[in-house]
């Protein structure tokens, strides 16, 4: 089982308040800003598809991939709630992103919620990289966000604890972290509680997730062994340049 295979039973529940329908209008101004002729889209790292459920819906045809088959379960019963017509052009594989061939182009790849950052060595970014630059029509972009490090390191994670529930448990998750600033890395250890409301039994849950920040002049160089440059780089959600307080960076590449 993979580190979602468990977490993804809430993960929907957790990520509730996430902003789902702004991030997915973000990221279709990005497009119409930077491939206004876009149709086709490939998502690296697509969860739950609750993005790539609503960029469907603004016309394009999204093929998401995920190594999570816990995860792809959840996207496909999201899939079946959207009317036909959408929903024939939307669909699931699963696969990892670092290794995945579809044998197809597509106008933009994006891999959104730090996927990169998931990437932890550079063996692992340079095959994600190389996944998306197999993937892309020429002159198609490639939208990511990641950790930004000189933020990281600027204001430090610490420990954070969330509190949710829907009408048929109770979850809290506390994030406890450990930086490796020598290797650029956060180990962010979840422990997540889930009490059933009906009969007051309680679940526990222990993960870790290895995280990677990342700078400019290394993404630079990575980029640039498939031949992509950085077009654009702010703060994400946002126009904002980056700062020490932009934990989360997105970048548009070509």
């Amino acid at each position: 089982m993979t580190v979602f295979g468990d977490y993804s039973r809430y993960y929907d529940l957790l990520y509730r308040d996430k902003d789902y329908i702004g991030e997915s209008q973000f990221i279709h101004q990005l497009i119409q800003s930077h491939a206004p002729h876009s149709q086709d889209i490939l998502e690296l790292g697509c969860g739950t598809g609750h993005h790539a459920a609503l960029l469907v819906q603004k016309g394009y045809k999204l093929h998401g991939i995920d190594i999570s088959q816990e995860m792809l379960d959840y996207a496909n019963a999201r899939r079946l709630q959207l009317n036909a017509e959408v929903a024939s052009n939307l669909q699931f594989t699963k696969g990892d992103i670092r290794q995945v061939r579809l044998n197809q182009k597509f106008d933009v790849v994006i891999s959104l919620f730090h996927v990169i950052s998931y990437q932890t060595t550079n063996a692992d970014l340079e095959a994600a990289f190389a996944t998306a630059k197999a993937h892309l029509k020429p002159k198609g972009i490639f939208i990511f966000d990641v950790w930004y490090g000189p933020a990281v390191l600027n204001d430090l994670p610490t420990v954070r604890v969330k509190h949710l529930e829907d009408k048929n448990i109770q979850v809290t998750r506390i994030a406890e972290p450990t930086i490796y600033p020598n290797d650029n890395l956060v180990d962010v250890n979840y422990h997540v509680f889930i009490k059933d409301k009906i009969n007051g039994m309680i679940d526990e849950l222990n993960e870790t997730h290895n995280m990677r920040y990342l700078f400019i002049p290394e993404l630079k160089i990575m980029l640039g062994n498939f031949h992509f440059s950085i077009i654009k780089q702010n703060e994400w959600l946002t126009d904002n340049d980056l700062n020490l307080k932009t934990w989360g960076a997105c970048f548009i590449v070509q």
